[in-house]
């Protein structure tokens, strides 16, 4: 009697994606296509070399459709999801990236930007560049599930994506390019959501935001924000770290103006 022959790989990764299923991991391969360890790492290689399949983190995988092969994989937001579901560490999706899907496009982003609770190197999969900041307090900062092209992601609010903006400069282009960004997403912000995480993140991040935000005319936003922290006692902060500068304080957010903020409108 003839034994049934295991599923072929290559078939097996089509059915799946036939199901509107993007990622799997190694040992869902090895599982339902009943391999041992090398043999399903032998098939899965094959297929990576043909482009059908990327690996952002080993041991886990995303089927590339035809119409992605050229750029080497399909967008962050097709697999984001599962791949922090497999690294099992909270996130959100931040900063730039964020803010583009709350409509502030302006400075489109050359990377995918998400914030989670640990350490995390950057990831390369294909042309898609994926780059983490972390937070330790992640999980309590607001964020609303997006729904993609293959589920659904999280993302920050317009609130949290505006204090992440001005706490991770660098990874926001710097100042000047988080204030051009803020002019737009103010249209999207509420006075007293920025109040309610107020006390969630460091004092000096209420600070610098309550200063870009006034600085960019959105002083709508600031009057709620600027009674919070004067109950807080603030002391004078640079507004950009580390540029120490012979400049006059800004009395109502305690900020020492050490950069000059240039919006590109």
């Amino acid at each position: 009697m003839r034994t049934p022959s295991r599923p072929d790989m290559s078939l097996w990764v089509e059915e799946l994606q036939s199901q509107g299923r993007y990622t799997f991991t190694r040992t869902q391969a090895e599982s339902e296509t009943e391999r041992s360890f090398v043999a399903a790492q032998t098939a899965l290689r094959r297929l990576k070399v043909k482009g059908r399949l990327v690996s952002p983190r080993r041991g886990f995988y995303v089927v590339v459709p035809p119409e992605y092969r050229a750029a080497g994989s399909p967008p962050a937001s097709w697999f984001i999801d599962d791949l922090m579901i497999y690294l099992d560490q909270p996130y959100y999706v931040g900063l730039l990236s964020a803010a583009a899907i709350h409509g502030a496009a302006h400075q489109r982003p050359m990377v995918f930007q998400v914030v989670t609770s640990k350490p995390t190197r950057d990831i390369s999969a294909g042309r898609v560049a994926i780059q983490f900041s972390m937070s330790s307090n992640v999980e309590q900062m607001p964020a609303i599930e997006k729904q993609t092209e293959t589920g659904t992601m999280r993302v920050a609010t317009p609130e949290a994506t505006a204090f992440d903006l001005v706490r991770y400069q660098a990874a926001a282009g710097h100042l000047s390019n988080a204030a051009t960004v803020l002019t737009e997403l103010a249209e999207s912000m509420d006075a007293q959501a920025l109040v309610n995480i107020a006390s969630l993140v460091p004092l000096p991040d209420v600070q610098r935001l309550g200063y870009v935000l006034d600085a960019v005319g959105a002083t709508d936003l600031t009057d709620p924000l600027g009674n919070w922290l004067e109950t807080r006692r603030p002391r004078a902060i640079l507004l950009h770290p580390g540029e120490s500068a012979d400049v006059a304080l800004d009395r109502r957010w305690h900020v020492l103006p050490n950069v000059e903020l240039e919006v590109d409108l």
